[in-house]
C-alpha cells in the first residue's frame, strides 16, 4: 500500500454536492454511505435470532427520530442524552440526535443513578433516551421533580414507554449542524466532583475516523464490526460505530461481556473486526494456550516453534501463513472469520501482541484519549511494532515535552482530532494546553525515527526511587498479563522512610477466582503469587523490582473499559 494511501479521497466527488466543508458532518457522512451501500446490512443484533436493518432502513428510522425531536422543540446546539446497553436502538437514537442538529451526550450505563443525574444536569440535556430498566426512575413523579429540565424521557427498547422505532414527526426544515459545531460531549469520569465534559465537533470525529484508516489501516464495506465495549466510550463510538458508518460495513451489537457469549457471537455473526481491551484478549489467548498445553509437552513445543516461524515469515516477508497453519486452533476459539483485532483502552503486553500475530491474525494496537476523538496512534497492519502503540496518524503533530536522557517525556499533540476543550471549564481547558496550542496528554513516552510512539506510563503514576530513577507502573504491570493465576495487579510506590521520602515498589494482587478454588489455602495462593513475582523480578531492572506484595481479598474497582480505578485503591 503506497505512502499516499488516503481512504478519504473518494469524498472529493461528494464535496460541493453533499457537503461543503473540509470534512462532512456525521449526518452528511452517513447519507453518503447510504447512497453507496444502501442495501448492505448496517445495524445488527442476535437475540437469539438475527435482527438487522440495512442502511436504507436505518436512514428512514433516523430521519423519523430527528423529525420527532424537532417536533419536541429540539434545535441546533441543544443537548440530548442517551444511556443504555449496546443495541441498534442506541445507535439509532445517537444518529437521530445528530440528524436533528443537536449534540449527543452519551452516558455510561453502569454509573450509579446519582452520577448519571449529575451528568444530565451538568450537560443541561433537554431529553433522555434510556433503556427500559431505568425508564421508570425518570418518569415517576419523583423523577420528574428531580429533573424538571428533561422535557421528555424515551425508552430505547420495547416494553415500557415510548418505543424508539415508533417515533416520528411532521416534515420540517431542520437546521443541521456545521462541521465545526459540537457533535458530542463525552464525560471522562463519573466521579461526584466536577465531571469533565470533553467537547468534540463533527470535524473532530469524522476526521479521526478517516485519518485512522490512513495509517494505513484498511476497512471495507464487507467488514463486520463487533460492538462489545460500551458505545458511550470514545474508543467504541469512533473505532466501531463511526468507522462502520463511514465505510458501509456492518456493526453487530454484543449483549454481554462474557467470554462464552462473545465467542458465540463471533462465530454466528462471522465477525471480521474485533475491537476490545487487553483483559478480553488476554483471556482468549490464555484459553488457546491452555488448550495447546493440554495436548502434552511435545505437541506444545512443536506448535510453539511453528508459531515463532509463522510470526517471522509474517514480519519479514509480509505474508501470513498462520491463518492456514493454525486453522483448527482458531476455529476452536471461534476466531477463523476475524481479519483484524485491535486492542485499545489500556496497555497490552508485547508478548500477547506477538502471539496473536503468530497465530495468523492481523493484531494491532492503538493509542488515544477521549480528548483526541480518540485515536492518534495506530500500528499499520503491514509494518507493526509489538512494543509500540503505533504510528502517529496523518495530519496529527505529536511531540515529546521535556524529554529525559531516555527520550521520555510527556506526549503532546495538535491536529484536527483534538477537542475544543472541557464543557464550561475554561481554567481546566487552559491548563490542558501548552502556550503554542498542543494538548498535554498526561502520558509519558518517546518517539522513534519512524514516528512510532512507545508509552512508559501516566505522569501522575510515576514512581521516583531512592536512586532517582523513574519507574512507570504500567511497564511492570504488563509483565503479568499472561499469568492466569493473577486476575488483577496494580503497581504503586510506597514510602519506607518518611524522612527520606524515597519510594519503593509495591504490588497489589487479586488472585484469579477462576484459577484458585474457593477452599484453596491462603498459604498456597501466597506461595504461587510470590513465585510469579520472583520470576518477573528476574526480568526487570534492579530499580524496577517489586519489594512488597499485598494480596487482596476483593477485586479492585474497574472502569467500563476494564482498567483499574487507581484513585479508588487504598
Amino acid at each position: 500500500m503506497s505512502a499516499e494511501y488516503t481512504p478519504w479521497a473518494f469524498l472529493d466527488e461528494y464535496r460541493g454536492k453533499n457537503f461543503r466543508g473540509q470534512w462532512p458532518t456525521l449526518p452528511e457522512m452517513f447519507r453518503i454511505t447510504v447512497s453507496r451501500f444502501g442495501e448492505r446490512p448496517c445495524l445488527t443484533i442476535y437475540e437469539p435470532d438475527r435482527i438487522s436493518l440495512n442502511y436504507n432502513e436505518s436512514l428512514k428510522i433516523v430521519e423519523a427520530i430527528a423529525r420527532w425531536l424537532h417536533s419536541k422543540g429540539i434545535r441546533k446546539g441543544d443537548a440530548v442524552a442517551v444511556t443504555g446497553k449496546n443495541s441498534p436502538e442506541w445507535a439509532a437514537a445517537w444518529l437521530g440526535i445528530l440528524f436533528a442538529g443537536a449534540m449527543v451526550v452519551p452516558i455510561d450505563y453502569q454509573l450509579k443513578d446519582e452520577e448519571t443525574e449529575l451528568l444530565l444536569k451538568t450537560s443541561r440535556a433537554k431529553l433522555l433516551f434510556v433503556d427500559e430498566e431505568k425508564y421508570g426512575r425518570y418518569t415517576s413523579p419523583q423523577g420528574r421533580q428531580d429533573h424538571p429540565e428533561l422535557q421528555e424521557v424515551i425508552s430505547l427498547r420495547k416494553g415500557i414507554g415510548t418505543y424508539l422505532y415508533d417515533l416520528d414527526g411532521p416534515q420540517a426544515e431542520i437546521e443541521g449542524a456545521a462541521e465545526t459545531d459540537l457533535a458530542a460531549i463525552l464525560f471522562t469520569s463519573g466521579t461526584m466532583g466536577a465531571p469533565k465534559g470533553v467537547m468534540l465537533t463533527h470535524q473532530n470525529l469524522v476526521s479521526d475516523c478517516y485519518l485512522a484508516q490512513g495509517t494505513p489501516f484498511p476497512v471495507y464495506h464487507t467488514d463486520v464490526f463487533y460492538a462489545l465495549l460500551p458505545l458511550h466510550h470514545a474508543y467504541t463510538m469512533l473505532a466501531v460505530l463511526i468507522e462502520t458508518l463511514s465505510t458501509g460495513a456492518e456493526v453487530v451489537f454484543g449483549k454481554r461481556m462474557v467470554t462464552k457469549a462473545i465467542l458465540k457471537d463471533l462465530k454466528e455473526a462471522k465477525i471480521t473486526m474485533l475491537l476490545a481491551v487487553p483483559l478480553l484478549f488476554n483471556k482468549v489467548l490464555a484459553g488457546i494456550l491452555r488448550g495447546i498445553r493440554a495436548k502434552g509437552p511435545v505437541v506444545y513445543g512443536l506448535i510453539s516453534c511453528l508459531m515463532a516461524l509463522s510470526g517471522l515469515i509474517k514480519k519479514i516477508f509480509k505474508v501470513n501463513p498462520g491463518k492456514k497453519m493454525f486453522h483448527s486452533i482458531l476455529d476452536a476459539a471461534s476466531l477463523t472469520t476475524l481479519r483484524t483485532c485491535i486492542c485499545g483502552g489500556g496497555p497490552l503486553a508485547p508478548s500477547v501482541f506477538k502471539k496473536y500475530n503468530q497465530l495468523g491474525l492481523d493484531f494491532v494496537q492503538g493509542y488515544g484519549l477521549t480528548e483526541t476523538s480518540p485515536i492518534i496512534n495506530l500500528n499499520p497492519v503491514d509494518h507493526y511494532k509489538e512494543t509500540s502503540v503505533g504510528k502517529v496518524i496523518p495530519q496529527v503533530d505529536m511531540k515529546i515535552l521535556d524529554p529525559d536522557e531516555r527520550g521520555v517525556g510527556e506526549v503532546i499533540v495538535k491536529g484536527p482530532v483534538v477537542m475544543q476543550g472541557y464543557f464550561e471549564m475554561p481554567e481546566e481547558t487552559a491548563a490542558t494546553f501548552t502556550a503554542d496550542g498542543y494538548l498535554k496528554t498526561g502520558d509519558l513516552g518517546y518517539l522513534d525515527s519512524e514516528n512510532y510512539l512507545y508509552l512508559t506510563g501516566r505522569a501522575k503514576n510515576m514512581i521516583v526511587t531512592e536512586g532517582g530513577k523513574n519507574v512507570y507502573p504500567e511497564e511492570i504491570e504488563n509483565e503479568f498479563q499472561l499469568f492466569e493465576e493473577i486476575d488483577q495487579i496494580l503497581i504503586r510506590g510506597f514510602v519506607l522512610d518518611k524522612k527520606m521520602k524515597n519510594e519503593r515498589i509495591e504490588a497489589l494482587v487479586y488472585p484469579s477466582p477462576d484459577f484458585f478454588k474457593a477452599d484453596t489455602p491462603r498459604e498456597t495462593i501466597k506461595a504461587r503469587v510470590d513465585a510469579i513475582i520472583s520470576e518477573v523480578n528476574q526480568r526487570l531492572l534492579p530499580y524496577q523490582r517489586i519489594e512488597k506484595i499485598t494480596i487482596l481479598d476483593e477485586a479492585m474497582e474497574m472502569t467500563t473499559t476494564k482498567k483499574i480505578k487507581r484513585d479508588g485503591v487504598n
